[in-house]
């Protein structure tokens, strides 16, 4: 008896281009929702999701924003330089240990916050809280599917939606696009949240 060697099938072509359509639509909701931001309110994601964290508990040092916000310390120090910068938040030496930094938020800061609308990740996961276990499972594993198929496994990533790299470094984009020289940064250009 002749054996046939696996033949993968076609994808319907309906389906697969729904499956592209859709996630598109999550790519494009996490960049409409990071344009709004910064241009109503002046605050990028990773900068209100600092200012969230300190509304919970202000006066936390940085390496304990850092945990909170699952970005790196530089990342997050660029992050309060720029918060700084326009009063929404100052840094103070411990008393205790003159060592430790620890960051308040300013009166500017707490009217940010105020007037700030929720992440898309906080309406996600209320959203996502509602839905039974067995769903959550499904999505979770049809989504870890789909970062294997676009073999994004070893890809960090902090749990907050944005369009834009928050913790990597121009190295790692350069690793991952298999590149081995960087291209210069345009004149006068302004680093972003991922280079403080």
């Amino acid at each position: 008896m002749e054996s046939r060697a696996f033949q993968p099938e076609t994808p319907s072509p309906a389906v697969a281009e729904a499956v592209m359509q859709a996630l598109r639509r999550i790519s494009r909701a996490i960049e409409l929702h990071s344009h709004s931001l910064a241009s109503r309110y002046g605050l990028t994601v990773p900068q209100l999701a600092v200012l969230k964290e300190l509304g919970t508990a202000d006066g936390r040092s940085i390496g304990e924003l850092t945990r909170a916000v699952h970005l790196s310390q530089a990342t997050v120090t660029g992050i309060l330089d720029r918060l700084q910068r326009r009063g929404l938040i100052q840094r103070r030496r411990g008393e205790a240990d003159k060592r430790k930094v620890h960051v308040w938020l300013t009166e500017a800061g707490r009217e940010a916050l105020r007037r700030s609308p929720p992440l898309l990740h906080e309406n996600f996961l209320e959203a996502f809280g509602r839905l039974q276990d067995w769903e959550q499972t499904q999505i979770l594993s049809a989504l870890q599917r789909v970062v294997a198929m676009m073999e994004a496994e070893t890809i960090e990533a902090a749990p907050i939606l944005t369009p834009g790299p928050m913790d990597v470094t121009p190295e790692e984009t350069r690793s991952y696009l298999g590149e081995t020289s960087a291209a210069p940064a345009p004149a006068g250009s302004e680093p972003d949240e991922a280079t403080p």
